[in-house]
């Protein structure tokens, strides 16, 4: 089963399951990815987020049983809203107008489409990568929990950065950090903690992870080090696998016009290589690796994605 396919079993899950509150959970799990990166690649190749193309969907058919005559409350409950309140609020949205007018003849109103999801060709730029394979990787480093929304879950791991970096940091009077944070320093001091051969870690940098398991969502900033964990630094591990890498030179970058960006650059992993790569996301795990530099403004990095081959291919 290819990319693509997968993404538009997940839509119809969506469809299937319109009327009621949709897990996210298990639109990545048919896609066969983590839900934050099922949520970011939609967005990227949809333009338009997950929550709001829900929000559309479940809009476009209100306005339908509107104009069938069914009742304002009954529509409101039927699609999740605990409140005409609410409905009214969401359906006007969407709309432009109450759902009262909704029910009269001549309305106007707009429907938003089921998408499906479809491999076009965006252009003839070329995008490097290189395939690896890495055994398990032992990191140390500092954690945060993650909201089940992409958004936010992107705010909570820049806020880990900013503290990593920052955080113990003397400031000048305007409260701008003079130089790195305790957190920075020790992860750095770790990194060149040596293995029993004498030899230090061949990953010379900060790991960024985003992982989703049992217990939810989980972001980790780490190096990989053999030294032991402290009251700041604990122990993880990223899985063995195969990896497409890819480059970037601005990974804080925040305009999306920047094609170094690790936004732009993901997009483009997402929406162009990835539906016609003969790979597939083999794990619920996402990596990047930010490269030893002088000017944090304009940070290297690499972004790791664990891959296996299509199923149907025979590449």
């Amino acid at each position: 089963m290819d990319w693509i396919e997968r993404l538009n079993n997940a839509i119809v899950y969506i469809e299937e399951h319109i009327a009621e509150e949709i897990e996210y959970a298990r639109l990545a799990q048919i896609a066969c990815c983590s839900s934050y990166q099922f949520q970011r690649m939609f967005s990227y190749i949809a333009n338009v987020s997950l929550p709001e193309y829900i929000r559309r969907r479940k809009m476009s058919l209100a306005a339908v049983d509107l104009q069938s005559g069914d009742k304002i409350i009954d529509v409101a409950i039927k699609y999740g809203y605990s409140s005409p309140t609410a409905f009214n609020r969401a359906f006007q949205v969407i709309h432009g107008i109450a759902p009262s007018q909704a029910k009269k003849s001549g309305s106007i109103l707009k429907s938003y489409p089921k998408i499906n999801f479809k491999l076009i060709a965006k252009g003839v730029e070329e995008m490097e990568f290189r395939i690896e394979k890495h055994d398990a990787i032992r990191v140390v480093g500092v954690s945060t929990t993650l909201s089940k929304d992409a958004e936010k879950a992107y705010e909570e791991a820049g806020e880990l950065w900013y503290k990593v970096f920052f955080e113990g940091s003397p400031q000048d009077a305007e409260g701008n950090p003079l130089e790195y944070g305790v957190l920075c320093n020790e992860l750095n001091a770790a990194c060149n903690v040596k293995y029993p051969d004498g030899s230090i870690t061949k990953y010379n940098g900060f790991f960024g992870i985003e992982t989703e398991h049992n217990n939810g969502g989980e972001y980790i900033i780490a190096v990989a080090s053999p030294m032991p964990e402290n009251e700041n630094l604990k122990e993880h591990t990223i899985p063995a696998h195969t990896w497409a890498i890819f480059k970037g030179k601005n990974f804080f970058a925040e305009e999306y016009a920047d094609a170094a960006s690790a936004i732009a650059i993901e997009e483009r992993i997402y929406s162009e290589w990835l539906p016609s790569s003969g790979y597939e996301i083999a794990d619920n795990v996402n990596v990047t690796l930010l490269l030893p530099t002088t000017d944090l403004e304009h940070t290297p990095f690499e972004i790791w994605l664990p891959v296996k081959k299509n199923s149907g291919t025979t590449m």
